[in-house]
């Protein structure tokens, strides 16, 4: 069987997961199964253009995701006019010192710190100017963010965003994590790969705290409800007698047409984001880039005898690979229609991604497309067939037992088993992946 025959056997295989879904459990469960796969697929790509390109080992994922999560908010929430009067001018104060003192740092370390002119007076300059910069900043930070907290924390608190379309949200979401990517990788890219791996997951972890401590910015764990969405509401759908009608032809009933429809909206922007992703990303992998990235993987030695810029080059991976999970971060809140920040976690779904660019094939985009179905498919499937097993091994078994009730409520662990039975099949009958990386 050749390569193209045998990834069509895989992806027709996918298909045909779903299908049963649909039928044995319901078209709604199948398509919400689809549009979350998509994600997946989106934001394994971007992982696998930092491992499979480059070999970076990105251990906080989960942060720059949630980077995504908070332009869908920063972008689409209409701003609360009474916080931006209670405090919105001191918060931009802050922003203001905040900028002057990391510029005046910076200037201060270049020409006084730096090289052979490195004294000890440039560096006590340093510190006194980082010390004063943050009381500063802090004299105007603490009133403005207790007041503006003080709006209405029930509804509001916080200072909202720019009232734009959500789809706004989706770019700068991949800027916002591109960004962070970029300070990240100019102090961590210089490091061994397990030294970088620490340092993205500490990242990561400061940037969930920050979101879900600072309510002024994201209402932190009351958590930021009905954002604005790309599709239509089930209600307008339901009320139009467009839809009734059709609904009525197609012989289900209105509020199932409804739910369908919006799924299958969504499902067609996903589709349409992630295949312009695979195309970018097949693009670079062809191109002298791509091949540059592989040899710079394979021996960073003989690449950088060569002439090549190896961190410069590491960095754009790791900053491009961020840009695309901030997308998918941005398309996750964008489904789920709020921001829950105390929802990532950034050990138990960063070990998810990784696994699906595992399984699927690393340094393959089309692998890490079918890994994220994959990988999604069963961690959803999981529970409710581990469930059911479970009540078909123990129906000889007492109600009562003590074991038969152990069993049934740890039901859900089937996850994780599922995962690492998964992993470890994978790994001993195509350690590559299912699609592995092709030698061009």
């Amino acid at each position: 069987m050749t390569g193209v025959m045998r990834n069509s056997v895989l992806f027709a295989g996918m298909l045909g997961l779903l299908v049963i879904v649909g039928f044995m459990q319901s078209w709604s469960v199948a398509f919400a199964i689809l549009n979350l796969c998509l994600i997946s697929s989106v934001m394994a790509l971007g992982v696998n253009i930092q491992w499979g390109y480059a070999g970076l080992f990105n251990a906080g994922i989960m942060g720059f995701a949630a980077l995504g999560g908070v332009a869908a908010v920063l972008v689409s929430v209409a701003p609360v006019g009474d916080a931006w009067a209670a405090g919105g001018t001191g918060v931009l104060i802050t922003l203001l010192i905040m900028v002057i003192t990391i510029s005046a740092s910076v200037l201060t370390y270049r020409h006084l710190y730096s090289g052979r002119g490195r004294s000890g007076f440039g560096l006590f300059l340093i510190i006194l100017i980082v010390v004063f910069g943050y009381f500063l900043a802090r004299l105007f930070y603490d009133p403005a963010v207790a007041a503006i907290e003080a709006v209405e924390p029930a509804k509001t608190g916080f200072l909202g965003g720019l009232g734009l379309p959500i789809l706004f949200s989706w770019i700068v979401g991949g800027a916002l994590a591109a960004g962070v990517a970029w300070v990240v990788g100019k102090i961590a890219l210089g490091l061994r790969s397990d030294y970088l791996a620490i340092a993205t997951l500490g990242i990561s972890e400061i940037i969930i705290a920050i979101l879900r401590n600072e309510d002024w910015l994201t209402r932190g764990v009351k958590n930021v409800n009905g954002l604005p969405r790309p599709v239509a509401f089930e209600v307008d759908i339901q009320q139009s007698p467009y839809y009734q009608e059709l609904a009525a032809n197609l012989g289900m009933s209105v509020i199932e047409f409804s739910s369908l429809y919006v799924k299958l909206s969504y499902a067609g922007l996903f589709l349409f984001v992630l295949l312009i992703v695979l195309y970018l990303s097949e693009t670079a992998l062809r191109s002298p880039w791509g091949r540059m990235m592989r040899a710079i993987r394979d021996n960073e030695t003989a690449a950088n005898a060569m002439g090549k810029n190896v961190t410069g080059r590491r960095l754009q991976a790791f900053v491009l690979g961020s840009a695309v999970v901030g997308l998918a971060g941005a398309m996750l809140t964008t489904l789920d229609g709020q921001f829950t920040p105390s929802s990532y976690q950034p050990l138990r779904f960063t070990f998810l991604i990784w696994i699906m660019v595992i399984v699927g094939g690393s340094g393959n985009n089309f692998g890490a497309i079918l890994g994220g179905f994959i990988v999604w498919f069963a961690w959803v499937q999981a529970e409710p067939l581990g469930l059911w097993l479970i009540e078909t091994i123990t129906a000889g078994l007492d109600d009562q037992s003590d074991l038969k009730q152990h069993l049934l409520q740890n039901a859900q662990q089937m996850r994780l088993v599922t995962m690492g039975l998964i992993l470890l099949l994978v790994l001993r009958f195509s350690p590559q992946g299912l699609i592995p990386e092709r030698n061009r």
